[in-house]
């Protein structure tokens, strides 16, 4: 066997041509282990219940909070024009908020008195006692006890809507049921 230079060149290069590929090569990549695996359904009895997330925030007012008395009852009733009548649309709400009291007997209130703004201050400081006053007696007659309930009159001072408006005007003539200690 013969070689020359040249040949004994090209299987040099040959060779190192080789060498290179051979290192340049990439071992085959394992997959990360996915961590444990759900069991699956068909015949082992059990199925996957994925874990629960925090899920929905509960919005709802905590029972016996004020906020559960607004919006489950209702805190205000409404009088007719220089009346201090309880109106028969505002007993519902008044046996509602009769229920409510009875039912968390720690709980007291203010029942605030309001006028709209017609008429001189005196009265509607009187207006508004009378209103607070009545709106007390007939929780009292749905049996609250006397001693949990405070009145005031706020006369003309606190209008809920400050339009000068029919509208206006009935809303400001209210009694309102406010939750003063007790509640959650």
């Amino acid at each position: 066997m013969r070689f020359n230079t040249q040949s004994v060149m090209r299987l040099a290069l040959v060779a190192v041509a080789a060498a290179s590929l051979a290192a340049c090569a990439t071992k085959p990549k394992t997959n990360p282990d996915p961590g444990p695996r759900p069991p699956q359904g068909g015949g082992g009895g059990e199925t996957y219940v994925p874990p629960k997330g925090p899920g929905p925030v509960d919005s709802r007012p905590i029972p016996g909070s004020s906020q559960d008395f607004i919006i489950n009852v209702g805190d205000f009733v409404y009088f007719d024009l220089d009346s201090y009548d309880i109106r028969s649309d505002a007993m519902p709400v008044l046996d509602a908020q009769g229920a409510w009291l009875r039912r968390y007997p720690n709980v007291s209130i203010r029942i605030e008195g309001n006028a709209d703004e017609r008429g001189t201050r005196e009265y509607n400081l009187a207006l508004g006692s009378r209103r607070a006053n009545a709106v007390k007696d007939y929780l009292v007659s749905r049996g609250v006890s006397p001693s949990r309930i405070m009145t005031l009159s706020n006369g003309k001072e606190r209008p809920i809507n400050p339009g000068t408006d029919e509208e206006a005007y009935q809303q400001n003539r209210n009694g309102q049921t406010i939750i003063t200690s007790g509640g959650y």
